[in-house]
């Protein structure tokens, strides 16, 4: 399997701040990574309903894909923090964007696995 390359990483946070305000979402970086090869997590509030957070992975072949981190429903945010905190412990060098979509608009750029 050959895997595609990748956007370093910096530059794919750049891309989605500019896709969210064409689309005016509220983004915001809240922790700056590795410009080149830092993991990304991307915060995202849906309003009451709660938190989740989605993490940058490679599928099986070889594809941007994204794991909810917080499981398969939103959280408070208070855990959706904790489930950063935790990973920045094991790396440092990780992105996080916070985005908030209240009515559902942002799409993630790759399938949810």
């Amino acid at each position: 399997m050959m895997r595609a390359d990748r956007l370093k990483s910096g530059l794919w946070v750049q891309a989605q701040i500019r896709v969210c305000d064409l689309n005016a979402i509220p983004v915001a970086v809240t922790r700056q990574g590795d410009p080149d090869a830092g993991a990304i997590f991307v915060k995202i509030t849906r309003g009451t309903m709660g938190w989740e957070v989605l993490t940058q992975v490679r599928t099986a072949e070889g594809e941007l894909g994204w794991m909810r981190g917080t499981g398969p429903k939103p959280v408070p945010e208070a855990e959706a923090d904790a489930y950063i905190a935790r990973q920045v412990k094991r790396d440092p060098d990780i992105w996080v964007i916070e985005i908030e979509d209240h009515h559902g608009r942002y799409a993630a750029d790759g399938k949810i696995v």
